[in-house]
């Protein structure tokens, strides 16, 4: 099934170009409304999902590289052991692979993750994010639908 790691190569190339885009053009906490609800907005987040331990001083940005590595590894090894009819599982643990090898990118080069895309209702932010971090929920997203069975043959079912 690693014919599918094209799913992940586009998925990387697309989030390191956006995330060179938006650290090219704009300044650090910058907004640029584009519709109503939603801004890029351009952010340095240091820790992990939701800002997760932004704030611990340092140490938390090998804590999660380490953690991007192991999972990474994970993901292609599982990713490579998918029998073929197993399509969705592919293309969902294809997104979140190139996902956490977006952020991990950001973390070991800079520091932190890039992130830029700002959804908002009146004075209510959510935590701003990038195209990574939409790979790997929907990724997350898909795997949970196989879960209950969605993507699967009815042969698949009956073993």
């Amino acid at each position: 099934m690693l014919k599918w790691l094209w799913v992940s190569a586009l998925t990387l190339v697309l989030d390191q170009a956006s995330k060179l885009a938006v650290d090219g053009s704009m300044q650090l906490f910058e907004s640029i409304p584009l519709i109503p609800y939603f801004n890029l907005t351009y952010v340095h987040n240091t820790g992990a999902a939701f800002s997760f331990l932004a704030q611990a001083g340092g140490w938390q940005r090998w804590l999660f590289a380490g953690l991007a590595v192991v999972m990474s590894s994970i993901i292609a090894v599982w990713l490579h052991r998918l029998q073929k009819h197993e399509t969705l599982m592919a293309v969902a643990l294809s997104l979140v692979l190139g996902g956490a090898i977006g952020n991990l990118i950001d973390r070991v080069a800079y520091g932190y993750v890039i992130d830029f895309l700002d959804v908002y209702y009146q004075d209510w932010h959510w935590p701003a994010f990038n195209i990574a971090d939409s790979a790997i929920c929907i990724g997350v997203g898909l795997m949970l639908l196989e879960s209950f069975g969605f993507g699967r043959k009815a042969v698949d079912v009956l073993e």
